[in-house]
């Protein structure tokens, strides 16, 4: 419930500075158990599903502890600034800001990446993409707007002699990217790149994946306010039809695949037919769409030939 916040309480100061911030008259005295309750309220009114999984994980990171001493301190009265810390971030989220921007991070295919509002969100559904790539040997992979680096990282971390290019068109991006590498280290695998798709790149590739904008610039309104306000439109919106990045991408990835090379791309649950006709006018061959675990079309894969010449 959200109540009334006084002007001389620096708690309420603070979460008054967020849209659908978390307020209450005085939070001090209250134990941790009662403000997650009032916190998760305050989530649940502003549609978040599973308010108290958001709440306790905000609450984590607030006070930089694992979440298995969250229980232990629900008797404690907190001093001002956890409150303050806390009740930030729960007006932040209030405002529908996506947790992995407030937190920082995501989890993706068993690996913690670091995330901003600079790169897509990664997301479970991706996770198909890669299952799907380390389906064949590879041994250089090109991973086409890769945003965070969680496709290109994931696949060099599970082929340990693979070695890859990651391209995008934002420094901001790159920068993310270069530091997930660090972090995983896996710099001396991994390089990168600004490119307008294949602008800049050179070599032959073994494996080329993308998870590219598909999202129909009409269906800007149905997205949800995560995604909508707070994730780069530049990775998300590809035309009045969803396909203009798979057109980019098939224009330039029979050249610089190697005979017998794949092409794997994530697609939106619509676009499995349109996206294998295009990998099959730019004459790639064994053109077939993967489902993912809810059974909606995810990701078309191609090869180009194997007889083709070098």
């Amino acid at each position: 419930m959200t109540t009334e916040k006084t002007s001389d309480n620096p708690a309420s100061k603070n979460s008054g500075n967020h849209p659908g911030a978390f307020q209450v008259s005085d939070p001090v005295g209250l134990n941790w158990g009662e403000l997650l309750r009032e916190a998760a309220r305050t989530l649940a009114e502003a549609g978040i599903p599973d308010p108290m999984r958001d709440v306790r994980a905000l609450l984590t990171h607030a006070l930089s502890i694992p979440v298995e001493q969250v229980t232990l301190i629900m008797p404690d009265c907190p001093p001002e600034p956890e409150i303050e810390s806390f009740l930030g971030l729960v007006a932040r989220r209030a405002a529908r800001e996506p947790m992995a921007h407030i937190l920082g991070k995501r989890a993706f295919f068993g690996r913690e990446f670091i995330v901003t509002a600079d790169v897509l969100d990664p997301r479970p559904e991706t996770e198909h993409l890669v299952e799907r790539a380390l389906d064949a040997p590879f041994r250089r992979v090109l991973d086409l707007g890769c945003g965070s680096g969680c496709i290109l990282l994931s696949l060099l971390d599970e082929r340990k002699f693979a070695t890859g290019l990651g391209v995008d068109i934002s420094p901001a991006a790159l920068e993310v990217s270069e530091r997930n590498a660090r972090k995983l280290g896996l710099g001396q695998r991994a390089s990168f790149r600004q490119s307008d798709w294949f602008e800049t790149v050179d070599g032959m590739f073994d494996l080329i994946v993308s998870n590219p904008p598909y999202i129909t610039t009409t269906e800007i309104d149905d997205l949800p306010r995560e995604v909508r306000e707070f994730e780069p439109h530049l990775a998300l919106f590809a035309g009045p039809d969803g396909l203009a990045a798979y057109r980019a991408i098939l224009q330039g990835a029979p050249r610089r695949l190697l005979p017998g090379g794949r092409l794997i791309v994530e697609i939106g649950p619509t676009q499995g037919d349109a996206v294998c006709a295009l990998f099959e006018s730019a004459g790639l061959v064994g053109c077939e769409i993967g489902k993912d675990l809810a059974g909606r079309d995810r990701v078309v894969a191609g090869s180009r030939p194997a007889s083709d010449p070098a």
